[in-house]
């Protein structure tokens, strides 16, 4: 393959670099298209087929349903390392020895207290407030009790910088679900680990002793390892472009939290839950709903089914797949909305329809029906899903900032009027 591709525009033709990955990816670098060519640029509505950045955190071939972080494999890492394991790795490079994984966890426990005022801040939200615009406001609150800006040259700034975060987000997790949940706001324990402590966190009543379930633990444990990140996603991309402007890590990452709100990203497995509580008020029949699924005229959309970068299958769902069994075996929950869960999983895993347009349940799928079994409120399943992505924005924040990225400042074509002539007030 030549080094380089040939743009022809007109008579004129140029010449642009292309840029080869380590798993053979190929771009064409176009970062010089506009002076070289008079002022012509691409469009890419959405970026689907556009780089904005090479990184070394993340790599995912939705054809052959790979995902990998930092070269390690998502099936190895979900069944062998825990949350903060996975999550020192996607930041540092490297997953950690025994002693700086010691270091790491400690020092996480050492910094998961808030201040008290941002209890004050998060009374002040209604009870009825969703849990993603509590979230993005408390984290953007941290800013102003830790103003000083992060000295990205200095490791010890970096790293003290995420531990911060990591040991104040999952009280921000808990208290917000508490909140929604009218509990009064607790802090964990450092006799827990970090799974524990959230789970402590959300669960722990004050007139009862907190009965910690393994399978619950190990099952969350996997599902934040799952969520951790995800290439250059919405939410991901939204936290690079804040930072690219020198904003604060904590300012970046409400930024992403706010991306990660909307349906079409994060908000999926709440999606499935709403969508399975209206198949459920409507009689519950899985099988008509997979037909209406397949008919092209119907506006039914099956959710949870399918993803848009991987077309084969989701190599996540397959791990969270066993999970959620296992979970729903454990629990023996009598809860109809689960059972068309599982209704809808058997007719997609057997009908053609499916199969043939590799239409498999995805992560979204399962972790929604996890999320329900566990007791945790639909609205909450977004925040779960920040939660887990967090060590991803903040390695791809630091990524961004280490290497000077340019700061992001997209182009457009312009489709509105000429030059016309101001009409003074009287005469409109």
């Amino acid at each position: 393959m030549s080094n380089k591709a040939k743009l022809i525009i007109g008579d004129n033709s140029y010449e642009f670099p292309l840029i080869k990955g380590t798993e053979n990816e190929v771009a064409i670098n176009v970062k010089t298209l506009r002076g070289a060519t008079n002022g012509v640029i691409t469009i890419d509505p959405g970026y689907k087929n556009t780089g904005s950045c090479e990184s070394a955190i993340t790599f995912l071939d939705g054809e052959k349903g790979i995902l990998r972080y930092r070269g390690y494999s998502i099936e190895e890492l979900a069944n062998k390392a825990d949350f903060l394991e996975v999550s020192y790795a996607l930041i540092f490079g490297d997953l950690p020895n025994n002693e700086q994984l010691a270091k790491f966890k400690e020092d996480i426990k050492e910094n998961s207290l808030v201040d008290d005022d941002v209890r004050k801040i998060l009374e002040a939200f209604p009870k009825n407030a969703h849990p993603m615009g509590v979230l993005s406001s408390l984290t953007s609150a941290l800013t102003a009790f830790n103003p000083a800006f992060v000295n990205i040259s200095s490791e010890e700034d970096m790293y003290n910088a995420v531990v911060r975060i990591l040991g104040k987000f999952p009280i921000l997790v808990g208290w917000t679900m508490r909140k929604k949940k009218g509990l009064h706001l607790n802090y964990g324990s450092k006799s827990l680990s970090y799974v524990e402590n959230l789970m402590y966190l959300m669960f722990k009543h004050p007139n009862e002793d907190f009965q910690m379930n393994p399978i619950i633990k190990r099952a969350l444990d996997k599902l934040l390892i799952l969520h951790a990140d995800h290439e250059q996603n919405c939410s991901t991309s939204t936290v690079r472009i804040v930072g690219s402007s020198h904003a604060g890590l904590f300012a970046s990452l409400s930024a992403g939290i706010s991306a990660l709100w909307g349906p079409l990203h994060g908000g999926a497995n709440q999606a499935v839950l709403e969508m399975l509580e209206a198949i459920k008020a409507d009689g519950g029949d899985t099988k008509k709903y997979m037909a209406k699924a397949k008919d092209k005229n119907d506006p039914f959309r099956l959710m949870g089914f399918g993803h848009r970068v991987y077309k084969n299958f989701d190599p996540r769902a397959k791990i969270i797949k066993a999970a959620a069994d296992e979970v729903l075996n454990d629990l023996g929950i009598d809860d109809p909305i689960l059972e068309i869960a599982r209704g809808l999983e058997k007719e997609a895993l057997n009908d053609p329809y499916f199969v043939d347009r590799k239409l498999y349940p995805n992560v979204d799928f399962y972790s929604g029906i996890i999320y329900r079994a566990m007791g945790i409120p639909v609205e909450m399943f977004t925040v779960m899903f920040a939660l887990g992505r967090l060590p991803g924005w903040i390695a791809q924040w630091k990524e961004m900032r280490l290497k000077n990225e340019p700061i992001g400042r997209p182009r457009q074509i312009y489709t509105g009027e000429n030059l016309r002539p101001f009409t003074e007030l009287e005469n409109r």
